[in-house]
């Protein structure tokens, strides 16, 4: 066997296991989620579970500053509250889920963040749908609900899900957490108000309601004045007959 023969066959070899690799690599990177998420005794309808979730970096000169969750189907905004996360990030609400954000973690390396979650839902699994952002103004979208072919990078992406065990014996759906109520003012009789000047009776309102018999004060007086009137003119007519007979 020659030497030329021996290197042609090394030569070929190489070839070929190069190509075995690349291929590999290319099988295995889109199933590899960059976003992932544990929770220890996770269980539907399980109640106060700590969500522990991993970002890593996809990019090697910018940080991570942002991660946005798109929640699955039976768990709000309100049922979420923030635990720990990245020095210097902070916990924001959104209406379709909510954000983690802060100031850019060092270059090429990972955050990690934990949430609390009121209640999971009674289901298998739960898919958290997961916007990464950049310092650069990268976005990496881990929202893929099924495995898809792509570079990693922006599309065919999976979204981190959480396997659910079978909710424990006598579990159920607890309430709706309390929500903040518009104010409003207290609702009024149906009954009509009687207005303050005929709600309080009048002085000689009261004056009369004091005579048990209902007469007026008034008409007692008029009596009396008839009475003198009469007196008075009966005196006149038989003083001046009197001076007629004279």
């Amino acid at each position: 066997m020659s030497r030329s023969y021996v290197a042609r066959t090394a030569r070929r070899l190489s070839v070929v296991t190069a190509v075995v690799l690349a291929a590999a690599v290319g099988i295995a990177a889109p199933a590899s989620a960059h976003v992932e998420v544990e929770a220890e005794g996770a269980r539907a309808l399980a109640e106060n579970v700590t969500l522990d979730f991993t970002a890593e970096s996809e990019s090697p000169s910018a940080g991570i500053t942002k991660l946005e969750v798109i929640l699955p189907q039976g768990i709000v905004p309100a049922d979420v509250t923030y635990k720990e996360g990245p020095k210097g990030w902070t916990f924001a609400a959104t209406q379709r889920g909510y954000a983690v954000s802060g100031p850019a973690v060092a270059a090429g390396e990972g955050a990690a963040y934990a949430v609390t979650v009121r209640q999971l839902p009674d289901a298998k699994s739960l898919a958290f749908k997961t916007l990464q952002s950049y310092s650069d103004g990268r976005v990496d979208r881990w929202i893929e609900l099924e495995e898809a072919e792509g570079d990693g990078h922006g599309h065919g992406n999976s979204a981190p899900v959480l396997a659910l065990k079978a909710a424990a014996p006598g579990a159920v759906p607890v309430s709706p957490g309390p929500t903040a109520e518009p104010t409003t003012a207290a609702p009024s009789s149906t009954a009509p108000t009687a207005p303050a000047d005929e709600a309080k009776p009048s002085a000689s309102d009261s004056a009369a309601g004091k005579k048990d018999d209902g007469m007026s004060p008034a008409l007692p007086v008029g009596i009396a004045v008839a009475v003198l009137a009469l007196g008075g003119g009966g005196l006149w007519w038989f003083k001046r007959r009197g001076a007629a007979g004279a």
